[in-house]
């Protein structure tokens, strides 16, 4: 089980020369996820490596320009490159028509299947999960019907413990798919073997919190608890409290917050205002509230083994 998370964008409202918006790209169980798509996305994406035909699945948070317009880019960018596979596309109600009007208006050639999956819940609801992967909603609240995503590795099954199996002549391979089923084994003499001594416990599932833009909203805690990678949002810092209030973005402070409440491992903050030319400030702000705090930054990458 690995976890890889790659930032492409991390900054708010307009692109400028080093500063993109927000999009990034995870790794997690061999699965591929691109999570927001601002404008500069597929150039990101070729500059760091990001494969192409990897992705099946795009996550948008909401319907603000700084979070969606490379879509289109990239969805045309697909079609020139004769993508076949289907693609996935999650987003707040409305995404479907603005994307498909736009493909249709410019004559676009995306002839590959598109899924569209159109979220309009405010409560945290499954919305994708396979044999590897889960991803739930985080219900966020800004200025448009926002949603941030939590990633969930599956458990993996526990294995045979071959030394401990040894132990006991009456075990056999016939009891093999028994014991990875999860069930105990009663001897002949009526002894119950638990299942925890026969089989290892496999690593530890890992988990992934996207929160996108939002105002400080301590009640996703609970959806968020124990997660071992969080991305807050922090446009601001404190001294913009009232201005982050007006606009329902957070401090850096109140991403801290958030992360000390939910214990997670590690939190990244992002989404800097570009009134703020010096990004340390946000890291130091928040690590006087949660210490494992670090700053996204285009093109760096966060790995979990």
């Amino acid at each position: 089980m690995s976890l890889k998370l790659t930032i492409l964008g991390c900054h708010s409202a307009t692109p400028r020369v080093n500063a993109f918006p927000t999009s990034q790209y995870l790794e997690i169980n061999n699965r591929h996820f691109l999570i927001d798509c601002g404008e500069g996305t597929q150039r990101l994406m070729r500059k760091y490596k990001v494969g192409f035909s990897k992705i099946n699945h795009i996550f948008i948070s909401h319907l603000h320009g700084d979070h969606f317009y490379g879509l289109i880019g990239l969805l045309s960018t697909y079609g020139i490159l004769s993508r076949e596979k289907e693609l996935h596309i999650y987003g707040p109600k409305g995404i479907k028509e603005v994307t498909l009007l736009q493909l249709k208006i410019s004559q676009s050639h995306a002839k590959f299947p598109m899924i569209f999956h159109e979220l309009s819940s405010k409560e945290s609801e499954l919305i994708f999960e396979d044999d590897k992967v889960s991803v739930r909603t985080i219900p966020l609240s800004h200025r448009v019907y926002t949603n941030g995503y939590l990633f969930t590795e599956k458990e993996k099954p526990r294995k045979l413990n071959m030394i401990n199996i040894g132990g006991y002549e009456e075990i056999g391979r016939a009891d093999f798919l028994n014991i990875k089923a999860g069930k105990d084994v009663v001897l002949s003499n009526g002894k119950i073997i638990s299942n925890k001594e026969l089989t290892i416990a496999p690593k530890k599932s890992l988990s992934y919190a996207f929160c996108s833009d939002t105002k400080y909203k301590p009640d996703i805690v609970p959806i968020i608890e124990n997660t071992d990678l969080l991305y807050h949002e922090a446009t601001f810092l404190s001294d913009k409290e009232d201005l982050a209030k007006k606009t329902k973005h957070s401090t850096a402070e109140q991403a801290a917050k958030i992360a000390k409440k939910a214990n997670v491992n590690q939190l990244i903050i992002g989404h800097y205002s570009g009134r703020y030319s010096n990004l340390s400030l946000f890291k130091e702000e928040a690590q006087l509230t949660f210490k494992n705090t670090d700053i996204a930054e285009t093109g760096k990458i966060f790995s979990i083994d």
